[in-house]
């Protein structure tokens, strides 16, 4: 009977735990760029089959299968340098780093010995100090140097472009690389993929470098930015920082394109395929609902394609529902 009486107490604290622990409310912390919960919590709840739709036909978004989502990038890259090659016409893009994609890039143009001679490459963004000096090309970590070494020096000598066509950042260009791209007649093609905070290249929402309402921070071109606390902790998981954690290891700055350079060019491609070395455990799995389908803000950079003509691809892992999985706890 005692035990009972004592089994009883603790159930009556249980339960009025609980009844408290569902009244438990909380404001998100001062870190995170976007805290509207009304929207944090309709965007979570968005389910794999309402990922495709929207609003806007001319932003398009297809699920595809993990493993088709390199080959599609691939694929969109080979036709239009392929088509550059046959047509004489010149090709502007803005490229991002998944390094290991470009060296099946460049087999391809050697296989079919595509001439390269009018691609235009610009980086989309660059570390930099906390003074703002920008990474140079020989930095082993660097962005510039893995779009060289897996992209342009891939690729034979003989079909290669001129070295000059393939510009990353330097303290020497970053005042006018906007008007580098711009005097080409802007990028034919932009190609992305949100960051944790929504950042489109290191666009970030938390960066003073990008404080402007709206319609102000559409018309921003390329700049030195500070990098969010999250994307230090994103990048720290990078194979080539040892995928440790070690938030050191990651510049404190960026060099970065602009909202208008993704706006200006007259295509884009953007990829939501990141997961946590080929685990179901994805950060991209909620900022890729609020870019897809939440407010267009300067606190969720990507959202921004949501207005524009944009081809969208969301593997089916980062497309999964957004479910608690307590067999994994914390």
């Amino acid at each position: 009977m005692g035990n009972a009486i004592i089994n009883l107490k603790h159930n009556k604290h249980y339960f009025n735990m609980k009844n408290l622990s569902e009244q438990f409310e909380f404001t998100p912390s001062e870190w995170v760029p976007f805290k509207d919960k009304n929207e944090i919590n309709r965007v979570a709840k968005i389910k794999k089959e309402e990922i495709e739709k929207h609003s806007n036909p001319d932003f398009k978004i297809k699920v595809v299968p993990d493993m088709d989502v390199d080959y599609l990038w691939i694929t969109d890259m080979f036709k239009r340098i392929k088509k550059a090659s046959e047509t004489g016409e010149r090709l502007v893009m803005i490229l991002p780093n998944p390094a290991p994609v470009y060296r099946h890039l460049a087999r391809l143009i050697n296989a079919c010995q595509i001439d390269c001679r009018n691609v235009y490459a610009f980086a989309m963004d660059e570390y930099a100090d906390e003074n703002g000096k920008i990474a140079p090309e020989n930095w082993e970590f660097g962005f510039t140097n893995a779009m060289m070494k897996y992209f342009y020096y891939e690729i034979e000598e003989k079909l290669r472009p001129p070295k000059k066509q393939i510009v990353g950042f330097t303290n020497q260009n970053i005042q006018h690389y906007s008007q580098m791209i711009a005097d080409l007649g802007g990028a034919d093609i932009c190609y992305s993929g949100p960051g944790w905070t929504g950042h489109l290249a290191f666009i970030e929402p938390d960066a003073p470098e990008f404080q402007a309402p709206l319609e102000e921070w559409k018309q921003l071109s390329a700049r030195i930015c500070t990098l969010s606390p999250f994307t230090l902790a994103q990048n720290s998981l990078h194979g080539c920082f040892g995928k440790s954690g070690n938030l050191a290891a990651i510049p404190p700055k960026a060099a970065t394109i602009g909202p208008a350079d993704v706006i200006n060019a007259k295509n884009r491609f953007d990829t939501h395929a990141i997961t946590v070395h080929g685990t179901s455990t994805a950060w991209q799995r909620f900022i890729s609902r609020l870019v897809l389908h939440g407010p267009v803000t300067p606190l969720v950079p990507e959202s921004i394609l949501q207005t524009l003509p944009t081809e969208v691809y969301v593997s089916e892992t980062i497309a999964q529902n957004i479910e608690t999985d307590w067999s994994k706890g914390y």
